[in-house]
């Protein structure tokens, strides 16, 4: 098994979302993560899928994928030609200031931001590899995680597409 990320473009219109997440479910295709976004033209949107699978089972869905009809095009992404990214949202407790220094330490070295705080609590904004944020949120939960959202990887190839 291998992490693979799967970008689709799609017509944007009403029910496309869910033709395509039903395939998966149809042929039993586990989804880590999903994100969904218009692009640089208004008709079309971009999917991002990231699934943890093997060779074969990748190209399967990647096959799946271009022949549903509201699908324009189909791109398996080299992990290592390719930008990814996530954002996550984690709201920590947070009831001393020593606490409190620390979460926003750690979320400086990890190059994140601080976009709320109450008297118990902080929230911390960080975009990156899903690793990273992983590994921020290792270094994190002692505090007390109260509430965690992550975006789903977003996805393009490195690089001039056209010359």
């Amino acid at each position: 098994m291998a992490w693979n990320i799967i970008s689709a473009l799609v017509e944007n219109k009403p029910g496309v979302l869910f033709r395509v997440s039903n395939m998966f479910r149809a042929r039993n295709f586990n989804i880590e993560s999903l994100s969904v976004g218009p692009t640089e033209q208004s008709d079309l949107s971009r999917i991002t899928v990231t699934v943890d699978s093997d060779e074969h089972v990748t190209e399967q869905m990647v096959k799946q994928l271009r022949k549903l009809i509201d699908v324009v095009d189909v791109t398996r992404l080299q992990v290592s030609d390719t930008v990814y990214r996530e954002l996550a949202l984690i709201k920590l407790k947070a009831v001393d200031p020593s606490s409190r220094m620390e979460i926003i330490n750690l979320a400086n070295v990890f190059r994140g931001k601080i976009v709320d705080v109450s008297k118990s609590t902080i929230m911390v904004e960080i975009t990156g590899t899903p690793d990273k944020i992983d590994a921020f949120k290792s270094l994190v939960e002692h505090y007390g995680v109260i509430q965690l959202a992550r975006t789903g990887v977003s996805a393009l190839p490195r690089g001039v597409l056209y010359e």
